[in-house]
């Protein structure tokens, strides 16, 4: 189904990678890594990994749980030793990911167009807290949908429907906006439209099909909706 602007009242972002920056986390790991770049994408790709598995095998935990056990078996894999204390200082830079600068005068401006925005994320409450406060969008958001909530990560059907409820949505009159393309393909799955943020300018994953609409940043995706 081609992208309907006229359907959509209602707009939810993602967090990690589409409203923050993850990168960023790789700064933390500098200070105590020689080589951090790897150790930093493999720590983002098995946290990744963990959630599709916990959702196949029911072995949920919060997204940090999952995201330290993943910065673990990063360090490990890279013959990295660190104090537990020093891990957890590295973690907690999820709580001040860098912003990206299209981000809050694009939701402002999605805000004084009349919709309704939220973020529905993998993150656990708490998480979605601090980043909120962070980048300074509290006062834009409707609310956080957590799949903490239901105990069920994306890209599975059950959490963006979850969304749709506790938006009190129509689940077509949903757009929902990310940087992640198993994140879209769950949206569009689901019966939301999927709206694809291209961060780094590289290739859509299109084993599956495409998104209903790409863009750059989210000043785009007001000029689409206008």
């Amino acid at each position: 189904m081609p992208f309907d602007p006229d359907r959509v009242t209602t707009i939810t972002f993602d967090s990690y990678s589409t409203i923050v920056d993850v990168e960023a986390a790789q700064k933390a790991l500098a200070d105590r890594v020689d080589d951090p770049r790897p150790v930093s994408r493999l720590w983002r790709s098995r946290s990744l990994a963990y959630t599709f598995l916990a959702n196949q095998i029911d072995a949920y935990k919060p997204f940090y749980e999952m995201n330290r056990d993943a910065l673990q078996y990063a360090l490990d894999v890279h013959g990295i030793d660190i104090t537990t204390e020093e891990r957890d200082e590295i973690l907690a830079v999820y709580h001040e990911l860098d912003v990206f600068d299209d981000v809050r005068d694009g939701m402002n401006k999605l805000y004084d167009a009349g919709y309704d925005l939220y973020v529905v994320s993998n993150g656990n409450p708490e998480m979605l807290d601090s980043m909120v406060e962070f980048a300074g969008i509290g006062g834009l958001l409707e609310d956080t949908v957590s799949a903490d909530e239901i105990g069920t990560f994306k890209p599975a059907a059950e959490l963006y429907r979850h969304a749709a409820e506790r938006t009190a949505t129509d689940i077509e009159e949903i757009a929902h906006v990310t940087a992640g393309y198993f994140d879209v393909y769950g949206a569009m799955h689901a019966g939301m439209q999927g709206i694809w943020v291209n961060r780094d300018d590289g290739p859509w994953d299109s084993f599956a099909g495409d998104p209903d609409r790409t863009i750059e940043s989210f000043h785009d995706l007001h000029d689409e909706l206008m």
